[in-house]
């Protein structure tokens, strides 16, 4: 990120806000599997279809979904797969401060 400009700097910042949502993260999770439509996203996440719809056009704003019309439902599929790649690292960081954490707790708990 060394010397980036500004305008740069505010489009990363957007890519890491469209993450920043658990709402977001399950339905990523769910299109890691395989495309699925909204109406299978919302049955699958327990949210309501345009509560689902809604997250996808923010995620297909930034580039991370793909959508594609089928007659007349709408599919969508994940557009940038390295997002994959950012969340293991992010997942691997927090286990491994959740685990060291854990360690520290341990040596101060009578055994």
């Amino acid at each position: 990120m060394k010397d980036l400009p500004d305008q740069a700097l505010d489009q990363i910042a957007a890519y890491f806000q469209a993450l920043s949502e658990p709402t977001r993260l399950k339905i990523l999770n769910l299109l890691r599997e395989q495309e699925r439509s909204v109406g299978e996203l919302a049955q699958l996440t327990g949210y309501s279809a345009a509560n689902v719809s809604r997250h996808l056009s923010y995620l297909a704003q930034r580039g991370i979904v793909q959508r594609e019309g089928r007659g007349v439902s709408v599919f969508y599929r994940i557009g940038d797969a390295s997002i994959y790649a950012l969340c293991d690292l992010v997942c691997a960081n927090i286990a491994r401060q959740y685990a060291q954490s854990s360690d520290a707790r341990a040596m101060f708990t009578p055994a």
